[in-house]
Formats: C-alpha cells, structure tokens, sequence
C-alpha cells in the first residue's frame, strides 16, 4: 500500500493482518459468550430480562436458591435415615409413623411400619379422599423388616385446601 508523505511517495508495506485477527477473535468471543448466555436463560427459570447483568444475577441467584434447598433436602435425608436406623434397631412391633405435609394445596403423606402392618393401604387413602384430598401418586418401598409409604395428594378444591392436622390425627388412629 502506498502512503503520501511530504517529501514524495514512498512504498510501505501496512500489516493489517494482526489487526484483522484481533477482530475477528473479539467477533468470535463474543458469539461464544452470545451462544453461553442462550444456553444459560434456558436453564434457569423464567429470566427477568434480556440484559446479560440481570440474567447473571438471576442465574447467580437461583444456583445460590438451589443450594440452600439441597442442603435443606440433605438434612430431611439424614434425619429421615436416622428415624428409619432407630425404627429399624427396633422390634418390628413398633408403633408406625406418620408424617404429614402441606406444600400449598399438596399433601405429602409418609407412613412407615413394620412387614406386619395392622393398617390396609386403602383404609388410608379412604382417610384422606374423606378429607378432601385427591391421591396423585402412591410410592411404596420395603427395607429390611419395615415398609415405607409415600403418598402425595392434592386438594379437591385448592381454594379450601386440606386440614393437615385433621388428617394427620385421622391417621394415626387408623394405623395405631
């Protein structure tokens, strides 16, 4: 390429190349960092905006939400297993448990007893279908000499919802 000077012309020689390649790994950079922050607004839920410092935030929010969740959960584990050790330590003639939860119009029913259960499964989804609540899923599991129920139902009228308490004290008379 020539370039005019003052004195005449002089041929020079203007690498342009370096800068070329400098915009184009700054053009690919910021694709890759495009195409990272797609990948990103999918995995979190509902981003508030477009912007790339609300989606970090965002994302940086959830991830610390599912954190505290999961060691929340750990915690239920370990206490859970502790519960079933104890039980388990036991005679199988011991009393069953009951656990009932609420999680808005969801209830979630945990029995667990010994291979001689005096109760019917039946009897306790009778219990709970009185009271308003409508069985989604029923998860069973046997370990060693006790069995482990797992009910979730939701309530018939979420508007109304499902007396917890009742249900849980309704249930443990039946299995009793």
């Amino acid at each position: 390429m020539r370039k005019a000077t003052k004195k005449g012309i002089m041929l020079r020689q203007v690498n342009n190349s370096p800068k070329l390649q400098r915009n184009e790994v700054e053009k690919n950079r910021r694709m890759h960092m495009k195409d990272l922050y797609v990948k990103l607004a999918v995995l979190i839920p509902t981003p508030p905006s477009k912007s790339s410092h609300m989606l970090l935030e965002h994302a940086a929010t959830h991830i610390k939400n599912l954190q505290v969740r999961l060691d929340m959960l750990n915690q239920k584990k370990l206490q859970l297993e502790s519960r079933s050790n104890h039980i388990s330590t036991g005679s199988s003639s011991r009393s069953p448990v009951v656990l009932v939860r609420e999680f808005g119009s969801t209830l979630e029913v945990f029995l667990m007893c010994g291979l001689n259960k005096n109760f019917f499964l039946h009897e306790v989804i009778s219990v709970l279908e009185e009271e308003a609540a409508l069985v989604v899923t029923v998860n069973q599991s046997t370990g060693g000499e006790r069995i482990i129920y797992t009910i979730y139902s939701q309530a018939v009228s979420p508007r109304i919802g499902i007396e917890t308490s009742r249900v849980h004290e309704r249930l443990k008379e039946l299995i009793s």
